[in-house]
């Protein structure tokens, strides 16, 4: 029950980061969120505003779970050294972040099969934006691979020292 709150915590949270860095970009700043950063490599591809604005909102909420979960879901329980835990729970992270820009570019690419109907989602108001949509479907897309694999190595540990306390085979 802690994790899922803890969760869906760290979904506003991700949410709240990646509107706050639209908003100060579009307040401070001569750019739109699907103008190119950068290009990847001299290909065809490119990293977009929108991908950074992810990746910032990604790294905040990572982080905000991770010490929600260490002290709060599993705070009574033997752990492992926090700089052994960061590491793991931040790469089981890094599949989710790439399963929200997978989906978010999909959706918000206006040449994906997939993309979100320009016309409805036109940037005229925060709900008909297309970056904030694809970003949130993206993230919800994320949330079972990252619950399970968070849970199957990143606090395995606690589950297994539980699990030996009580006598139940993992």
């Amino acid at each position: 029950m802690r994790f899922g709150i803890v969760g869906a915590s760290g979904f506003l949270v991700n949410q709240a980061v990646f509107i706050a860095c639209k908003k100060i970009a579009d307040a401070g700043f001569d750019f739109h969120e699907l103008d190119v950063f950068a290009n990847l490599a001299g290909t065809q591809f490119n990293i977009r505003w929108y991908h950074v604005f992810s990746v910032v909102a990604f790294i905040i909420a990572n982080l905000w779970n991770f010490v929600l979960n260490r002290y709060w879901t599993f705070g009574g329980a033997e752990k492992q050294k926090w700089w052994i835990q960061l590491p793991q729970f931040m790469a089981v992270g890094v599949f989710g972040l790439i399963i929200t820009l997978l989906v978010s570019t999909a959706l918000v690419n206006s040449e994906s099969p997939v993309a979100l109907p320009e016309h409805i989602f036109d940037g005229s108001t925060g709900l008909r934006t297309r970056a904030y949509w694809g970003n949130f479907i993206g993230v919800i897309l994320a949330v079972p691979a990252n619950f399970l694999f968070n849970k199957l190595w990143t606090f395995r540990t606690v589950r297994e020292k539980r699990n030996r306390t009580s006598g139940r085979l993992s």
